[in-house]
C-alpha cells in the first residue's frame, strides 16, 4: 500500500483533563484507489486526515508512506514528496494569478524556474482551467478556485492526495463536476486519494467508503 496507518491513537490535553479522539485505527489505501472517509462532527476524521498528512503526530502508532515509516525527521521531506492537500477552503494566494499560485506550491518543494511553470502549466490545463490560468483568484468562481487547489495538489506529481470536504463550498451541479474531476485524475495519474466528507455525492465517485465514530473504524 502507497499509504498505511497502525494503529493510531490520538489525545489532547485541555486543562487537566485528557481526550482520546482516535483510538486505535488501522488504515491503508492503495494507488489508484479512492476512499470516502465520512463520519459525524467531532468524530476526528480531519484530525485523521491531519495525521495521515504528517501534520499531526499520532499520540501512538505509525504512518507508512510507501513502507516507510513518517517519523519526525522525515516529515517535511515526505510532505513535499508524496503528498497533496486540497483544503476546504481553498487558500489560494489572492495576489498570486491562478498559474502563480500553483507555482509557489511547486517552489516549495524545490521546483522552481523553468521547470516548475511547465509542471504549472501542465496540471492547469488537466483541469480545465488553461484559459483562466492569468486570472486572480478574485476573478475566478467557487468551483474554478477548487479546481485550481486540485491542480496544485497534483503539481509535482505527489502519489498521494488528501481532501477535506472539497466540496463544502460548492453548489451540488458544481460539487458533482469537482468529483467527477477527482476520480478522472486519481484513475489517470494513478494516485491514492483519500476525501474527508460529509457529502453523499462523494460516494459516486470513491472505490471504498470508510466510516470513522467514537474515534475508531466501523
Amino acid at each position: 500500500m502507497i499509504l498505511e496507518a497502525k494503529e493510531i491513537r490520538k489525545s489532547f490535553t485541555e486543562g487537566k483533563e485528557s481526550f482520546d479522539v482516535l483510538r486505535g485505527i488501522d488504515f491503508g489505501v492503495e494507488r489508484g484507489e479512492i476512499v470516502s472517509l465520512e463520519g459525524p462532527s467531532g468524530s476526528g476524521k480531519t484530525t485523521f486526515l491531519s495525521i495521515l498528512g504528517c501534520i499531526l503526530t499520532p499520540t501512538k502508532g505509525d504512518v507508512l508512506i510507501d513502507g516507510e515509516v513518517a517519523n519526525a525527521k522525515k516529515l517535511n521531506d515526505i510532505r513535499k514528496r508524496s503528498l497533496g492537500f486540497v483544503f476546504q477552503q481553498f487558500n489560494l494566494f489572492p495576489s498570486l494569478t491562478a498559474l502563480e499560485n500553483i507555482e509557489y506550491a511547486l517552489n516549495v518543494k524545490g521546483i522552481r524556474g523553468r521547470e516548475a511553470r511547465l509542471e504549472a502549466e501542465r496540471v492547469i490545463e488537466a483541469v480545465g482551467l488553461g484559459d483562466r490560468q492569468a486570472f486572480l483568484p478574485r476573478d475566478l468562481s467557487g468551483g474554478q478556485k477548487q479546481r485550481v487547489a486540485i491542480a496544485r495538489a497534483l503539481a509535482g506529481k505527489a502519489p498521494i492526495l488528501l481532501a477535506d470536504e472539497p466540496t463544502a463550498n460548492l453548489d451540488s451541479v458544481v460539487g458533482t463536476q469537482v468529483l467527477e474531476l477527482f476520480r478522472a485524475l486519481a484513475k489517470k495519474e494513478n494516485r491514492a486519494l483519500v476525501i474527508v466528507t460529509h457529502d453523499p455525492k462523494v460516494r459516486a465517485v470513491a472505490d471504498r467508503v470508510v466510516k470513522i465514530q467514537d474515534g475508531r473504524l466501523s
